[in-house]
């Protein structure tokens, strides 16, 4: 739950950054959770949204977005099960099992991979580069039903650095996504800036407001399978992140008139018959693969992760109507024949 709060500048905060004041002022408890809520579109100076470096003028009014207070909860490691694949005294390279939430928030205080990765490496020894004290280790994020390969840092100056090399695209993160429809072309790439949807505020779009930030996907297709009478065929992906805004590949692709199989929530148009989710209670998006220079050592390093259950089943039962496999296809599924596969 949100509530709407408002805020007049005083004289003497004239000329001040819009994100500097919100914090300033205790209006968000920390300048980047300013920035979040700006950029989200969540703020809102003299009715419109602005950018978070705006400078604000005497007498201007800020309406803004502000969670409801909950209580607090002491951030506790609990014995989550971790499936990692690699770990030094600098960082953690794991897979995310589904359903997996990744910080604590409103509607989940526990159970978080953030408390798993307390009870794994103590508090102490992860890094705090997201702002916020109950986001330990975290330096990107999967979405609670997307499965897969991320990273967690243990201290700042690894936490700082990864951050900087996703931002700077030096990070390949790759996503193998099942999606409704044949895609013609090979190869495809959406450019469309990202914000937060004017009318439910629990979604991302695609608009083109002040707010919006951003945001580039491209995708190779790596295999296609006919359409029949419940549904309109399917195309398996292969999509990067050039940039990492929230749900972005799946906003894009809902956008690209091509919904993700299984998707709760990005679908403009529902599937011809509820059997064309192929049985799947997530979206059918899983990051299976993550290319990186180590921070501290600058080893370049390349980890591929196998479907978990669920996606590998809805591939198989399309696998009598394959129209066949592109080159990138026989190349992406090459790799996962020899990665390891989830443990759960």
């Amino acid at each position: 739950m949100t509530r709407s709060l408002c805020h007049i500048v005083g004289a003497g905060d004239a000329g001040a950054r819009l994100d500097a004041l919100m914090a300033e002022r205790g209006l968000y408890p920390s300048r980047s959770a300013a920035a979040r809520a700006i950029e989200e579109g969540a703020v809102f100076v003299n009715g419109a949204t602005v950018p978070k470096k705006h400078a604000v003028a005497a007498g201007d009014t800020v309406v803004y977005e502000a969670p409801e207070e909950a209580p607090v909860h002491a951030l506790e490691g609990e014995p989550i099960d971790l499936d990692i694949r690699f770990e030094d005294e600098h960082l953690i390279v794991l897979s995310k099992q589904v359903g997996l939430v990744c910080h604590p928030s409103v509607d989940h205080y526990d159970g978080t991979l953030v408390n798993a990765l307390v009870h794994h490496c103590g508090a102490g020894n992860l890094c705090n580069v997201q702002g916020e004290d109950d986001r330990l280790g975290i330096v990107h994020r999967l979405d609670r039903d997307t499965s897969g390969l991320m990273l967690a840092a243990k201290d700042d100056e690894t936490g700082y650095a990864l951050m900087e090399d996703i931002r700077a695209r030096a990070v390949d993160r790759r996503y193998l996504a099942l999606v409704h429809g044949v895609i013609a072309h090979d190869t495809g790439m959406v450019d469309a800036p990202i914000a937060r949807a004017e009318k439910e505020r629990t979604r991302m779009a695609v608009r083109d407001t002040p707010s919006a930030r951003d945001a580039v996907t491209t995708f190779r297709v790596l295999e296609r399978f006919e359409h029949a009478s419940r549904d309109d065929g399917y195309t398996l992906v292969d999509c990067k992140l050039f940039t990492g805004r929230t749900h972005q590949i799946r906003v894009h692709l809902e956008y690209a008139k091509h919904p993700l199989v299984g998707e709760p929530v990005y679908r403009s148009r529902a599937p011809k018959d509820p059997g064309a989710d192929l049985g799947l209670d997530r979206q059918f998006l899983h990051s299976f693969r993550l290319d990186f220079a180590h921070p501290a050592t600058g080893e370049e390093l390349s980890f591929a992760d196998g479907l978990p259950a669920d996606l590998q089943a809805a591939l198989d039962g399309l696998a009598d109507r394959s129209m066949g496999r592109t080159e990138a296809g026989e190349e992406v599924f090459a790799l996962l024949a020899d990665a390891p596969h989830p443990t759960s």
